[in-house]
């Protein structure tokens, strides 16, 4: 999978990540259109293809010095079970040790929770709703 990755809203990449993201969150999820477009200004995104196809997002902004925060990892349907995901998230934390960071933070769907802990994240905390859909706060040092 070739990982493109653009902050600017007017890319292609940003296109290609929304649209992943309204049919994984909006259609499948049941999100309002409204939420999954919330602080779309200043994140970093992220967008995985396949023959120049794309098929896996993510979005991260610098939540505080030292700190990346990802969000809205998702992969298309047809396209999950594959690994993509983790070459997704470890693209980003190559590309996050390379630029100083020291830890990624995600606030994680909970049926997604084995699948980050694979990846080296542990849980932080409380869990929360977002969206209606109940999360927990994962943290990985780098």
């Amino acid at each position: 999978m070739e990982i493109k990755s653009s902050s600017s809203l007017e890319s292609l990449i940003y296109t290609d990540a929304l649209a992943i993201r309204k049919e994984v969150f909006v259609v499948e999820q049941g999100v309002s259109l409204e939420l999954e477009l919330e602080d779309e200004k200043g994140p970093v995104y992220f967008t995985g293809y396949l023959n120049d196809l794309p098929v896996a997002t993510a979005r991260v902004s610098e939540e505080k010095p030292g700190v990346w925060h990802i969000q809205r990892v998702a992969v298309k349907k047809a396209y999950r079970k594959q690994g993509l995901a983790s070459q997704l998230l470890t693209a980003i934390e190559t590309k996050a040790k390379a630029n100083g960071i020291h830890t990624l933070t995600l606030g994680a769907q909970d049926q997604a929770q084995t699948f980050y802990k694979k990846l080296g994240y542990h849980i932080v905390g409380t869990g929360f709703l977002d969206a209606g859909i109940k999360h927990h706060r994962m943290d990985k040092t780098i």
